[in-house]
């Protein structure tokens, strides 16, 4: 297996940065095409725990838009040309506490998606 051949991080590292294009726009529908749309995929939220796709697009489109931030460090990942990992640190404005987020991103027929996800606030209890 071939860990971060060029060709495949570039692909991701795209996929990732759409991704987060979608969420500082709040283009719901760009995002929800970049998530897996299975019952078994899964965000971790700082308040909220989704399984599925229909549980986190009715999050998305509730939600009235992510809180604006600025990326920190990012580690991307990929293992063979069909696994890879997102690993960021964020801060949201106005605040100096660090943000986490993990993404497990599965190359499927139609392009790279999330698969499972997880976001967290340093310090925080919801």
């Amino acid at each position: 297996m071939i860990i971060d051949d060029p060709k495949t991080l570039a692909e991701v590292t795209a996929a990732f940065h759409d991704y987060e294009r979608a969420l500082m726009e709040d283009d719901v529908p760009a995002m929800d095409r970049l998530f897996a749309d299975a019952p078994t995929t899964v965000r971790y939220g700082v308040g909220e725990v989704l399984y599925g796709a229909d549980e986190i697009r009715a999050f998305r489109k509730g939600r009235g838009g992510s809180p604006q931030r600025r990326l920190g460090r990012v580690a991307i990942t990929t293992y063979g040309d069909g696994f890879a990992t997102a690993n960021v640190e964020f801060f949201r404005e106005g605040s100096d506490r660090r943000g986490r987020q993990s993404q497990a991103w599965v190359r499927f027929p139609d392009g790279w998606k999330v698969v499972s996800a997880h976001v967290s606030i340093e310090g925080a209890t919801s």
